[in-house]
């Protein structure tokens, strides 16, 4: 089995210096607006701040793969204080919310580290959080070479069975003219 090395992106998030301006959430929705920087929709934002200003609770959390399956952790946990509800820490765009999910056609939204603006260095949420609570890593690790499944067809799959072949394909064919 012969193994290659991945590159392995990720923000770090330390919740205690997010003082929630959601400037995070401004800049991502306007990277993915058609065309880029035209238009300001935080509910098309790949990162959103989960909010209680009252307790003084702000949680930025980026969108992760899509779930069909609802979770069944419904725990609150208390850090320092203040309570958090578990999904505040999903990353997951799953049945039970309406988070990380496009707001026209309700298909799941997923991080893409700004990847899609090949000049950036680190993604755009990263460089605007003037709190810095949102750090960029990443590193080498070493991943199989063993062919898997193709991870496409089964989202695809996925997203068809809860929304129809012909809602993906017109979101597939609205996004294809956007490239």
């Amino acid at each position: 089995m012969a193994t290659k090395k991945k590159l392995v992106k990720k923000i770090k998030i330390d919740v205690d210096k997010c003082n929630g301006c959601r400037a995070c959430e401004v800049i991502c929705s306007a990277l993915h607006a058609t065309p880029k920087y035209s238009s300001n929709n935080p509910a098309r934002s790949r990162i959103r701040v989960i909010r209680d200003p009252l307790a003084d609770i702000f949680v930025p959390v980026y969108a992760g793969e899509y779930t069909a399956a609802e979770c069944a952790g419904r725990d609150q946990y208390t850090i320092d204080g203040k309570q958090y509800e578990e999904c505040a820490f999903c990353r997951a765009s799953c049945p039970s919310r309406d988070v990380f999910k496009e707001p026209d056609s309700g298909l799941p939204l997923k991080c893409d580290m700004c990847e899609s603006d090949p000049s950036l260095t680190e993604p755009l949420c990263v460089q605007w959080c003037l709190a810095h609570a949102l750090t960029f890593e990443q590193h080498e690790e070493l991943a199989d070479d063993r062919l898997a499944v193709d991870e496409a067809d089964v989202g695809l799959e996925a997203l068809a069975n809860k929304y129809g072949w012909q809602t993906v394909m017109d979101s597939v064919a609205r996004m294809s003219r956007k490239a």
